[in-house]
């Protein structure tokens, strides 16, 4: 909302400055979004009267005016339409300066002397007119400076004001802000009851009772709608962002920003039977002011008379029964407007008005029969007329109820932080009105006024109490608590490294619905009965998910057909496996989840375009088990239907399976659309991040010893078990195995295959003889003919 400082100051006049104005609003809660200038910076323009105007001699457009400042007459040659004898206008002299650095000087237009400059609103930058010269009022002191005949030396404040402040929507509500922060008295206008002198009424029927519940109506005859608005009412309604009319429409406009209340004349002539407050027909037309036709809706109240629509209830009125130059007669209305009644009503017609911004937002329900005696006033003064009296209608049973709120001291010091005298916050409230109807050092028994319909709740009260004392007044404090910190446990391996290890690798981390398509958990899992939803979000996403897998494949469906091949994503998340309705038998775990598909490598000239493999997989797997010493896994042969039998494998920990890995089903992946091999693994979290306690052990000074054993074994005897059967057996100083070539093909039987391992040993005390070693490698050979039926190839 837009307001003139000078306006508010004739309400209520505190001793600060401008600058201190605006940031003690600010700080009470209604921000001030800009603050501007009434007028550009200019010297030495007066008010001057033409006295007469010739045709310029040598130009068709141009004007050779007598211009009389009150003591001397100029001869001023000027373009504007409507320079003409008789009219007051703003007259720039010789020396004067607009816009701070354009100063007037004698000059020649098509050879006439010029002596001066006639000034339009825009050259002023009192407003953007620039049709013509500025025609000032018929009684305008000619030879007066301009900037203090219009009181100029203002300022315009604009208020960007919270939905709950709507009683801060006039002149009269800032007023009372300003007034109780600055503790000084209020100077209202007078406003009294205008004494009636005809009997003529017109009547009233409110159908819509919740919707307004007071509704008041006056009949004023003889006005002359032709009269000048005054140059003071001009003035304020411009710098409060609203074009001056005609005398009645910029009364209505004017009492709407002194005291809030919303109003409408009708031209009586155009009504007909009487004024109904109803709900309007489905479909009914009605031309509004602004010369649009809208089909109403049946949830829109409506003012009609006993023919048509004539208004949309607190929003705009209708073209057609609106004032005009020919009205003679009008029917002044002000009503209350219940705010539900009106919410997102002109918003849903495209429409939104000053009228409609106040009653949305709520009006004093005891303001309308006041400003019908503001608004007579004001018309009887300017436009002249005959007063009827005042028609009302009230539905008591429907207007807001004054709100009782208490205030305790606790709950006051509490939010505070801090303990205010009893009789300071006894004045705070007093001042904002409320009516105390008990006061004790416990604490306050209030009534909110009718202006102050948000205040409701005890929080409304010390917000209120906080803001008029100063939030900066307030202590400043930091709060304290005890914190006790978790020591970090080093037996877990924090799933932040679990996750760089992961991106370390190229991944990418995924986060996807736990709900899931029952069609895809069935093709990954058809012995599952997955846990279903009640109220799924879609039919695609009805079940709980029993792994991660189907959410990880979904995200590569969606980069593949995105011509996006090469991809490795990773998620951490739950699954879950069970019956809902037995929460005991509801199995919720933590996993992780990878997926890749795609090249080794990305693309590069440095390499061959490899596509991943098992072995790929399995080293990542491998990679995160060796995070802090992470327990050992072990790898064997898995029969999961959605992956593929020769290339998938359980993971084991301590003969555990704690998780799987593998390349997807062929089948599955072509049921799927997949183009590429794709392999995934899952694993149970918890385990993944199990770490082993470091433990001290001192390294060897003495030399490493290695045998090489390439043993003859049966082709489907996993390599772990071989490893498995060597640990156990190469005694105490045996330090690591490892693989190094696995052959199968010519020169060995279909059923065998070659395995060739490197066997380390080192003693923490003495160097190892020849004799300790190869009765180590003895052993272990033993072992593994017994155990394995492996033999030492040839």
């Amino acid at each position: 909302m837009k307001f003139s400082e000078n306006w508010l100051r004739e309400w209520v006049n505190p001793e600060v400055t401008t600058d201190e104005l605006v940031a003690q609003v600010t700080l009470a809660g209604l921000e001030v979004d800009e603050v501007e200038a009434a007028a550009g910076v200019f010297t030495g323009v007066v008010v001057g009267e033409i006295l007469a105007a010739e045709q310029h001699p040598n130009a068709d457009k141009l004007q050779v005016c007598t211009v009389s400042d009150g003591t001397e007459q100029f001869q001023v040659v000027c373009g504007a339409p409507n320079a003409r004898p008789g009219i007051k206008i703003p007259f720039a002299k010789i020396g004067a300066v607009l816009g701070g650095d354009f100063k007037i000087k004698k000059a020649k237009l098509r050879q006439v002397e010029s002596f001066g400059m006639l000034c339009s609103a825009s050259e002023l930058e009192i407003s953007d007119d620039n049709d013509g010269i500025m025609e000032l009022a018929a009684d305008a002191p000619v030879g007066a400076d301009i900037r203090e005949y219009l009181n100029l030396n203002d300022s315009i404040i604009d208020v960007d004001l919270t939905p709950n402040r709507a009683d801060c929507l006039s002149i009269a509500g800032l007023a009372r802000e300003v007034g109780v922060i600055n503790k000084v008295d209020l100077t209202p206008v007078a406003i009294t009851e205008q004494a009636v002198s005809i009997d003529d009424t017109f009547p009233i029927r409110v159908d819509a009772t919740e919707g307004c519940p007071r509704y008041l109506g006056r009949v004023i005859k003889g006005v002359n709608v032709k009269a000048e608005t005054p140059l003071w009412m001009v003035e304020k309604l411009r710098r409060s962002g609203i074009r001056s009319i005609d005398p009645i429409v910029d009364i209505t406009n004017y009492v709407m920003i002194e005291l809030g209340q919303p109003m409408h004349a009708f031209d009586l002539n155009n009504l007909s039977g009487s004024i109904v407050v109803r709900m309007a027909e489905e479909g009914e037309k009605l031309l509004l002011l602004d010369g649009q036709e809208i089909a109403l809706r049946a949830d829109t109240m409506v003012i009609a008379d006993e023919q048509k629509p004539l208004a949309m209830a607190g929003i705009m009125g209708g073209e057609h029964s609106g004032v005009n130059d020919q009205t003679q007669t009008i029917f002044l209305e002000s009503a209350f407007f219940a705010p539900l009644a009106l919410a997102g009503k002109a918003r849903s017609y495209g429409l939104h008005t000053d009228s409609s911004h106040r009653f949305e937002r709520g009006v004093d329900a005891t303001l309308a029969p006041k400003a019908i005696e503001r608004a007579t006033q004001l018309i009887l003064e300017i436009a002249g007329g005959e007063v009827g009296p005042v028609n009302e209608v009230v539905t008591e049973a429907n207007l807001p109820k004054a709100n009782q709120v208490t205030l305790r001291r606790k709950k006051l010091d509490q939010y505070l932080a801090t303990s205010l005298d009893k009789d300071l916050v006894t004045d705070i409230l007093t001042r904002l009105d409320l009516e105390m109807v008990e006061v004790t050092d416990e604490q306050w028994v209030t009534v909110a006024p009718s202006h102050r319909f948000d205040i409701e709740i005890e929080a409304d009260l010390i917000e209120e109490v906080a803001r008029i004392y100063g939030y900066d007044n307030l202590p400043s404090s930091m709060p304290t608590a005890a914190v006790n910190f978790t020591p970090a446990s080093e037996s877990k391996t924090p799933i932040q490294s679990l996750r760089a290890t992961l991106v370390s690798q190229g991944y990418q981390e995924a986060v996807t619905y736990s709900f899931i398509d029952p069609v895809m958990s069935k093709q990954f899992f058809p012995a599952i009965d997955p846990v279903p939803l009640e109220n799924p979000i879609s039919g695609d996403m009805g079940v709980m998910r029993p792994s991660l897998l189907p959410g990880l494949v979904k995200v590569y469906l969606h980069n593949q057909n995105r011509q996006q091949s090469r991809v490795r994503i990773f998620e951490t998340g739950s699954r879950f496996v069970g019956d809902v309705n037995k929460l005991d038998e509801l199995d919720q775990k933590h996993q992780v989840a990878g997926l890749i598909a795609g090249s080794r490598y990305p693309e590069g000239w440095y390499h061959n375009n490899e596509k991943v493999d098992f072995y790929d997989l399995k080293a990542h797997v491998e990679a995160l088990f060796a995070l802090n010493q992470g327990p050992k896994p072990e790898f064997e042969r898995a029969d999961e239907v959605y992956l593929h039998p020769g290339r998938s494998a359980y993971v084991l920990v301590n003969g555990e399976r704690v998780g799987v890995i593998g390349e997807l089903h062929p089948q599955l992946a072509k049921q799927l659309g997949t183009n590429q091999a794709v392999y995934v693994f899952e694993m149970d979290l918890n385990t993944v991040l199990g770490a082993k306690l470091p433990e001290y052990q001192r390294v060897s000074k003495f030399p490493e010893v290695r045998r090489d054993l390439a043993l003859l074994v049966d082709r489907v005897t996993p390599v772990n078990e071989l490893e498995k059967v060597i640990a156990d057996n190469a005694g105490e100083a045996f330090q690591k195995v490892a693989v190094f070539d696995v052959y199968q093909g010519q020169g060995i039987d279909e059923s065998k295959k070659s395995v060739a391992l490197g066997l380390t040993w080192q003693h923490p005390s003495h160097t190892l003889s020849d004799e300790e070693v190869n009765s180590a490698v003895e052993t272990v050979t033993a072992a593994l003919a017994e155990k394995l039926g492996a033999v030492i190839r040839g």
